[in-house]
């Protein structure tokens, strides 16, 4: 079948276009669109790919192209087809919850914000779109209590002067307007300052409400201006929350994304520079953040949306950054400008973005569901038989004359097994030879196991090793002397010490950091494998130097951790002349670890 398709694949146009893919039912289980159709579909039906392409193209049975005139025409074509067919093996955006609009009608006596599923040019007043319907109904609430407005089932002027105000009147959340005082211009007067706030003008309004009371004082209304004072401090208030209020047409939106036990794609709508609104896709899929991926996301999700900003920041620069722009430049009906930005503030912004990404990952999912993911996705990029539940680690420390150790740490589905972590005193080495210590070590955990130990149950469905090609080969062939065949890699660390990658006993290197908790969990292995291995070590030193030393009369601990800050070994202490030893304890001390050794050296030679 894939001859098949390649032999068909190899006779397409080297044009701009869509292509189609389809399954064994005729069904559309995937569309994309290309510089040039005839290279990019044979791609597909050549080489290896990454799980999710593979699993895509087992299923293609047969394909179907659009030729288009131009890169921006298979743009809009690519958007259309997908709205159309929602095809599995697309990222699709989850779009049916719709993005809410505050409407006001001025043309009304007494104008009302509500929430509206659209933006109909009727006459009225559209400020949004806005994450949700929850989200669109705090916004009006807050602007209610900052500006006193009724959120009652009142209506005015019809209702005016029928009852006695309601409870929220006597709380001070309203201002009454159910009574004979305020008048029709202050209500709409209100409501035009809210207007202003949806529109990002905060600080105009504050402005232009600072100068009104300055007015009433000046002529001695002093009630008014105390009033007018305290609405400046709730709108200031207001303000200082950056409460999650956007504007249809928002300065910049800074784009997102992460990849975790799902993968999350966020909008951060900035307005003056200050955060105005978010908006988070989640996405079950463990999509790949590259530069298709993004466009495709911004594409639908301003399509959706319904609105789209002056500036756009992306993480990665997209090849069709051109395209992108003519198309939400055409839907938005002015221009927009696309920006992928390397330093300053509008960097920070893009940072904030991938954070709050990050952040509604670990909020929407489980920490066991994380660790699982997170291993599915270890198990598909070193292309493991089976799950990693259970994952062992080796490291080998030496000091000096205290000889070597190796620690081996156990992580079972992710999470540290501390009762099978193992320890190692290499044996029969007269000096440091890291690649023959790692064997010992491997040698003997797999030896237990073969001897029936139980305490070395099961063996490890993967196996890292400290240390580069060398290191990872060495444990192969410890395993493979045994007659065992396990998936060994080596923990690759970069000039800062921190893991870089993972490695095969053939060489072939696997980069990590573009999947943060895959890296993650790796190098907490590695760390907590090091940290084993050199505690051991000190643990060893310490009982090495407390039994020798604290058998000198006058040697307590302070000065036994004296001699070994400064001499760094027992072999150093026995060496040294009397003078050498009373510089760093009293002379009669000295003398005593003086006499100890020769005594001791004495009795040896006898």
């Amino acid at each position: 079948m894939l001859d098949t398709l390649l032999e068909k694949a190899n006779n397409l146009p080297l044009l701009p276009g869509v292509y189609i893919m389809l399954d064994a039912k005729g069904e559309v289980i995937y569309v994309g669109k290309a510089k040039r159709l005839k290279n990019r579909v044979v791609s597909y039906f050549r080489g290896e790919h990454p799980p999710k392409v593979a699993a895509m193209v087992d299923k293609v049975r047969d394909f179907n192209v659009i030729v288009a005139d131009s890169e921006f025409e298979a743009l809009v074509l690519e958007n259309s087809l997908i709205k159309r067919h929602r095809p599995h093996y697309n990222i699709l955006l989850k779009d049916d919850k719709g993005y809410p609009f505050i409407r006001v009608d001025m043309k009304s006596a007494y104008p009302q914000m509500t929430v509206s599923r659209s933006a109909p040019k009727d006459g009225a007043s559209y400020f949004g779109p806005f994450g949700g319907r929850y989200q669109t109904r705090e916004i009006i609430d807050v602007i209610r209590r900052t500006l006193l407005l009724p959120d009652c089932a009142r209506k005015f002027p019809r209702d005016i002067g029928k009852e006695r105000p309601c409870l929220k009147y006597q709380m001070g959340s309203c201002a009454g307007w159910c009574l004979e005082g305020p008048t029709q211009e202050d209500y709409r007067s209100r409501i035009e300052q809210a207007a202003l706030i949806l529109e990002g003008r905060s600080a105009e309004l504050i402005e232009d409400l600072r100068s009104e009371m300055e007015r009433a004082a000046g002529e001695l209304r002093f009630e008014q201006a105390a009033a007018l004072r305290d609405r400046i401090r709730a709108v200031e208030a207001l303000s200082h929350r950056q409460r999650v209020i956007s504007t249809a047409f928002s300065d910049t939106d800074a784009i997102g994304f992460c990849r975790g036990a799902k993968s999350c794609f966020t909008v951060l709508h900035f307005r003056g520079g200050d955060l105005s609104g978010k908006d988070a896709e989640m996405l079950d899929e463990p999509i790949e953040e590259d530069a298709e991926a993004i466009s495709k996301l911004v594409r639908q999700y301003y399509a959706t949306r319904g609105a789209v900003p002056k500036h756009i920041l992306l993480p990665i620069e997209c090849d069709d950054r051109e395209e992108l722009e003519t198309f939400l430049s055409e839907n938005s009906g002015r221009k927009t400008v696309i920006e992928v930005p390397k330093r300053g503030e509008r960097l920070r912004l893009i940072e904030s973005a991938a954070v709050n990404a990050r952040e509604e990952i670990l909020r929407r999912t489980t920490q066991a569901q994380r660790r699982s993911k997170t291993l599915e996705w270890l198990q598909k990029a070193l292309d493991l038989e089976g799950f990693p539940h259970r994952i062992e680690a080796f490291d080998v420390s030496n000091l000096g004359d205290m000889g070597i150790v190796a620690a081996m740490t156990v992580h079972a589905d992710g999470r540290p097994l501390k009762r099978d972590y193992r320890k190692f005193r290499i044996r029969g080495l007269e000096r440091p030879d890291d690649y023959a210590s790692m064997y010992q070590a491997v040698a003997r955990r797999l030896q237990r196991y073969l001897d029936g130990d139980e305490k070395f149950f099961p063996l490890p469905d993967l196996l890292l090793i400290d240390g580069g090609r060398e290191h990872a080969a060495t444990a192969r062939r410890a395993a493979e002397d045994l007659g065992l065949s396990l998936s060994i890699f080596g923990m690759v660390k970069d000039g800062r010490h921190r893991t870089r990658a993972l490695v095969t006993p053939d060489g072939r290197e696997i980069g990590i950091a573009g999947n943060q908790a895959v890296f993650s969990l790796v190098g907490n292995i590695q760390e907590e494998t090091h940290r084993c291995a050199v505690e051991y070590q000190r643990s060893l030193r310490d009982e090495s130097y407390g039994s020798t030393l604290e058998r000198i009369p006058g040697v307590g601990k302070k000065r036994r951790e004296d001699l070994i800050s400064h001499f760094k070994s027992v072999r150093a202490i026995r060496g040294a002349s009397i003078e050498e030893l009373a510089s760093v304890v009293p002379k009669n001390t000295a003398e005593a670890v003086w006499s100890y050794f020769r005594r001791d050296k004495e009795e040896q030679e006898e």
